[in-house]
């Protein structure tokens, strides 16, 4: 035990002590807050506004035509021939000419212009003249636009969750978002930590100081060691990222909900100040639209407790099981180029996860949300992704009964294998190879 101590302890200080782990571990929250900052920056700055002029031949969509922040429409009295010669010297990006009977022929509708148009103008434009051709067709039916505006009812329903507890709000959304989230966690985790594992084990034995190692080690206390110090790098990574992007969450939150409040209390003081006698209500419909508190609020409703001691044994758990497996390949073969064909079969359940997530999030609890969140192989990043969303007791303890079995099943596999091809030098494995080796006595 004292010996698989020294090289857990071995393992973990050589990786944290590296300058490239103290600087992704700072790094990494912020470079990923800035990516998306970035293109959330990119997306809204990039929309220009477009401009697009308006040729009505029957007078019916003069200044009834709604533009947004995306399109302004510019009405024009010339004929169809001077605004196409016109549309670069007035600065138009589009020409839409209505016809007398689009009422009646609606596909009647031209749109020119000197370059393509995008597929976002063409909709924004198609879109305007639709809504207000609707508006034209009730009106004439004896609907006013009074009728139209109240009979637009937008449903905005409250999810509660009936448990023994008693009745718990909740939101799918953010259910989603963090049952997504720990399962892509995970996946990450099992790439990226059983990589180095499996990289650390063939490093040595391509260097030949793993012949030195085993003179005084067992294959077993050596790989179990190269294991677990690995994963409690990564455990410690991760714990750091968290710890980091909740404080670079909170700090954002915090300077846009302050930003939010001022701007809704600004709005709010106009509105009392043209309208007198103004209740309570208002104030109170505008918090509640506040998005920060919305996020805030929305989380409280989940087991955080249960959340975050689930995430850390299946991380765990699924880092370990697939971690033994990564480090029977390192020992299995002589270099890099010669793990893909070993590596495909264990990594097409982790793909498979990833690829099935959605449907699991459509169906946290049908059969096949049960029965992969079962097997081992897979129930890692399933099992997470079905949690906040609320899984039965028995459900979790299965799962996790079952992740330690696999996790002792692959372990004395991945033994069996490392024992014999941590020494084997100048010859290519096979599948039918490999299973001579587990059942070798040695």
């Amino acid at each position: 035990m004292n010996t698989i101590l020294i090289i857990i302890k071995r393992e973990y200080l050589v990786r944290v002590r590296k300058k490239s782990f103290i600087v992704m571990t700072i790094l990494a929250p912020l470079m990923l807050a800035a990516f998306y900052g970035a293109i959330i920056w990119a997306t809204v700055g990039s929309v220009s506004m477009k401009k697009v002029a308006v040729i009505d031949q029957n007078g019916q969509f003069v200044n009834k035509l709604k533009g947004d922040e995306e399109t302004a429409f510019v009405y024009v009295n010339d004929s169809p021939e001077k605004a196409k010669k016109q549309l670069v010297a007035k600065n138009y990006d589009a020409l839409a000419i209505i016809p007398k009977d689009v009422i009646e022929q609606p596909r009647t509708v031209q749109i020119f212009s000197n370059k393509s148009v995008s597929l976002n103008l063409q909709s924004n434009i198609e879109s305007a003249i639709s809504k207000e051709i609707e508006t034209i067709k009730l009106s004439r039916s004896g609907i006013t636009q009074q009728v139209i505006k109240e009979a637009k009812t937008k449903v905005s329903a409250k999810t509660i969750n009936l448990s023994d507890e008693g009745e718990k709000s909740t939101n799918s959304i953010i259910t989603t978002i963090i049952g997504g989230l720990c399962g892509f966690l995970i996946y990450l985790s099992v790439f990226i930590y059983g990589a180095q594992v499996m990289r650390g084990v063939l490093e040595e034995k391509t260097n030949r100081i793993i012949e030195v190692i085993i003179s005084s080690v067992k294959p077993f206390q050596l790989m179990m060691g190269k294991i677990v110090g690995v994963g409690l790098v990564g455990l410690t990574q991760f714990t750091l990222w968290i710890l980091l992007t909740i404080g670079v969450v909170s700090a954002g939150s915090a300077i846009f909900g302050a930003n939010y409040a001022k701007t809704a209390a600004n709005t709010r003081s106009m509105q009392m100040s043209t309208v007198p006698g103004q209740s309570d209500v208002q104030k109170k419909m505008e918090d509640s639209k506040n998005p920060v508190a919305e996020m805030t609020a929305a989380i409280k409703t989940l087991n955080v407790p249960l959340i975050a001691g689930c995430f850390l044994f299946f991380f765990l758990g699924g880092y370990l099981l697939y971690s033994s497996l990564f480090g029977a390949i390192g020992a299995a073969v002589d270099s890099e180029t010669e793990t893909q064909q070993f590596m495909l079969p264990i990594t097409i359940p982790i793909i498979a996860s990833i690829a099935l997530s959605q449907l699991i999030i459509r169906d946290p609890d049908g059969t096949l949300a049960f029965w992969m969140s079962m097997v081992p192989l897979t129930s890692p990043i399933i099992m997470m992704i079905r949690i906040p969303f609320g899984v039965p007791a028995w459900q979790i303890a299965l799962s996790m009964g079952l992740l330690i079995a696999g996790f002792m099943g692959t372990t004395w596999l991945a033994a069996r294998i490392y024992r014999v091809g941590i020494l084997m030098y100048g010859k290519k494995p096979t599948y039918r190879e490999l299973s001579k080796w587990i059942f070798y006595k040695a």
